[in-house]
């Protein structure tokens, strides 16, 4: 039965458990953590790795790039295995506890080992996008079209508000040592690293205990290993044929080269543009994260009045401005203000982003692991060229003000394909 209170709220606990992942090992503690472990007074920003010389901040957004282009090949052959079988929660449980045991090994990491470090950070990326996969799967299978964007704002919530108690424990010990035994904040953030795995697969227990799991067995003549991403070929086929879907896929891919990779790299434009300190920059990532709350349901909000097409349209337009905005600050309070900003639109256009993609999918279609795999997809693609871009940029210029300014760009042309979809919207319409 669709809409049941207990199976949205284990849904959205999910959220609660991994984004922990998403905000201190992505966005505030880690990259603070990794950004002062690998300075050294002869090479500067600079790390030697597998014989090569390259700034630290470059190689952090190649390995992300990496990531997620891992994650792009893998997450078909699981998706395309679960759809089969009718497992999803099964695969779901598989990246969630990679993901927290590679969070869990971060905290041997001390710059030194930077090999260690940087693949558990791969290890970890791969565990959280692909659970992912799974867990945005089953979104139009507990919710109607009514409810999923109330739902899937709720699931953000969710996640901002379990994350933000556990980076409030974390800051805590690494701007107040002497309440914890006198510990050094290095000590301090690789004991975070620790306690997200714990978080991340403990509270997951709840979601995996409720959440039900559709038994569908296809028979196939294929090879399972394969079939996911003949599947995801059958919906590229579906989706080239489908006008509306096709250009808001498209907008959603711009727009993620944009929206991921400031999510991932604001904590080193920070450091490196200002020079402000780690207690300074998880302090800014804490503040987004609150008020990206009540972003997200202000989103959904105004998409009940104004239509999902106008309000993402809106946050874009946002977006390129703040990226503008980016370019010429000056000073930290300048990028003190500019996270606000980031706070309000970054929940907002994800959760309504992932709420319209479900309204657009075809109604009588049962592969939703499969529509939904073919998003992520989208999505992880984007974030493999969005950072790679970001990375380049910044080692080609020395400026990571170049590489944020190149991210607008990215917005701008969201913008004009989610013009198309609102156009093809009315046209559908008009044509019914």
């Amino acid at each position: 039965m669709k809409n049941d209170p207990k199976v949205i709220r284990a849904w959205c606990m999910y959220d609660w458990a991994n984004s922990v992942y998403s905000l201190i090992i992505t966005s505030s503690i880690f990259p603070a953590y990794y950004q002062a472990v690998t300075k050294n007074p002869s090479n500067g920003d600079k790390v030697h790795f597998l014989g090569f010389d390259i700034i630290n901040s470059v190689l952090y957004s190649y390995t992300l790039s990496f990531s997620f282009l891992c994650v792009v090949i893998l997450s078909p052959l699981f998706a395309g295995i679960a759809d089969h079988i009718g497992r999803k929660k099964l695969f779901m449980r598989f990246f969630c506890t990679l993901g927290s045991f590679a969070c869990m090994g971060l905290y041997f990491f001390n710059g030194e080992n930077i090999g260690w470090g940087l693949t558990m950070l791969i290890l970890a990326t791969i565990g959280y996008a692909g659970s992912l996969v799974f867990y945005n799967a089953f979104l139009p299978e507990i919710t109607t079209t009514e409810t999923s964007d109330k739902v899937s704002a709720r699931g953000f919530s969710f996640g901002y508000i379990g994350s933000v108690i556990l980076l409030i424990i974390n800051l805590s010990m690494i701007l107040k040592p002497d309440f914890f035994g006198g510990i050094s904040s290095g000590n301090a953030s690789r004991i975070s690293f620790l306690m997200v795995g714990i978080w991340w697969l403990g509270f997951a227990q709840y979601t995996f205990w409720v959440l039900p799991e559709k038994q569908i067995s296809k028979v196939t003549d294929g090879n399972i290993f394969t079939s996911g991403f003949e599947e995801l070929n059958k919906v590229f086929t579906q989706v080239k044929s489908m006008r509306t879907l096709k250009s808001f896929l498209i907008a959603f891919f711009f727009c993620s080269m944009g929206v991921q990779t400031v999510m991932y790299v604001a904590t080193l434009f920070g450091e490196k543009e200002f020079h402000l300190e780690t207690g300074q920059l998880i302090t800014v990532v804490l503040i987004l994260q609150l008020i990206a709350i009540p972003g997200a349901n202000l989103a959904a909000f105004i998409s009940r009045k104004k239509g999902n097409i106008f309000t993402l349209t809106s946050i874009v337009c946002i977006w390129i401005l703040t990226c503008v905005g980016a370019y010429f600050m000056q000073n930290g309070n300048q990028f003190y203000m500019l996270a606000v900003v980031v706070g309000l639109i970054m929940g907002a256009i994800q959760a309504l982003a992932r709420s319209t993609y479900s309204k657009l999918l075809p109604k009588d279609s049962a592969d939703n692991a499969s529509f939904f795999s073919f998003y992520d997809v989208t999505e992880k693609l984007a974030i493999v060229i969005g950072t790679f871009s970001y990375g380049l940029i910044e080692n080609l210029t020395g400026s990571m003000r170049n590489s944020i300014l190149a991210l607008g760009l990215f917005f701008v042309a969201a913008f004009y394909f989610l013009y198309i979809t609102r156009k093809s919207i009315k046209n559908e319409t008009s044509v019914n």
